[in-house]
């Protein structure tokens, strides 16, 4: 059954006849009569008595009015109650995130979002996998420098930059020579960083001691005086200000990018953007400094 022309045959009903109809709702008579038609042929039933001057429903059509009128009035409201719901953010809202920054930084993100939006239903789940949104049900995913992916948009909103940082007990290297390194990841057993210190670029050989999973072990490792690191500079900045780790130099590599991505521009729901209005307002920059802040709860 064509719903758009029970709708108008609804109408035609309500208002007792196509002119009185046509008149009420701007539509044209002609269209209105020629749906009316449509659904009696699709039926196979005749729905009104059409006279001279008066139009009356049939005892089917009068059955069918009374049968679907409360129901189209219900999907009506249906349809206006989502469309002003559009606008207010309320809702289940999926993001998968980096681990590292799920641990650092998405709590505090997460607890005051929550506060912000009390009717959005936040779930956050840590992995570093590349997820596949549609299948598994994502509104949005975090990954830092994704590769390029037709199927989804996004925005940066976040940037940061590698550091190699060392105990401040630890000495450089000579030349020749080699650094214990905490690592993260697997790797070779040896290893050449380009760091640059200033207006000069060096290399630094290093040889592994410690292979660890997680950028936070890495950095308490580092602390600790294992070995020099590769690091993001927001998780040890405070730690080279108030002494407690030593800057060796920038790692020489592009910045680190995350980016914020889902699947279309077009018709982003209210909680994705409010979710992401609220990344725009906490970082709204999106320097590594900014970061560093917040990670230590400045």
């Amino acid at each position: 059954m064509d719903l758009l022309a029970l709708a108008d045959f609804n109408l035609v009903a309500r208002h007792g006849g196509f002119g009185r109809a046509a008149r009420a709702t701007g539509r044209p008579k002609a269209t209105l009569s020629r749906r009316v038609v449509d659904l009696e042929s699709s039926l196979g039933l005749r729905l009104l008595e059409r006279g001279a001057r008066v139009l009356k429903l049939t005892q089917e059509g009068q059955a069918l009015y009374e049968r679907t009128s409360a129901l189209l009035a219900e999907v009506d409201e249906t349809a206006a109650a989502l469309a002003s719901g559009g606008a207010t953010a309320r809702g289940r809202l999926r993001i998968s995130a980096p681990t590292l920054f799920s641990q650092a930084a998405m709590g505090k993100l997460a607890g005051g979002f929550a506060l912000a939006y009390p009717d959005v239903r936040l779930e956050v789940t840590a992995e570093d996998r590349a997820v596949d949104m549609v299948e598994e049900g994502y509104d949005l995913v975090i990954r830092v420098n994704p590769d390029p992916d037709e199927n989804l948009v996004g925005r940066i909103f976040l940037r940061d930059r590698l550091v190699v940082v060392a105990h401040p007990g630890l000495r450089a290297p000579t030349r020749g020579k080699t650094a214990p390194a905490v690592v993260y990841g697997p790797g070779a057993d040896k290893a050449e960083w380009s760091i640059i210190k200033g207006a000069r670029t060096t290399t630094l050989t290093v040889e592994p001691v410690l292979r660890l999973t997680s950028l936070l072990m890495v950095r308490d490792a580092v602390r600790a005086g294992a070995g020099v690191a590769r690091l993001p500079i927001s998780l040890v900045s405070h730690d080279v200000d108030r002494g407690r780790l030593a800057l060796w130099g920038k790692v020489d590599e592009p910045e680190v990018a995350l980016w914020a991505l889902y699947p279309s521009r077009r018709l982003l729901s209210a909680r994705v953007l409010a979710f992401l209005d609220y990344l725009k307002s906490a970082f709204p920059n999106g320097t590594p400094e900014e970061l560093a802040a917040h990670l230590a709860g400045d």
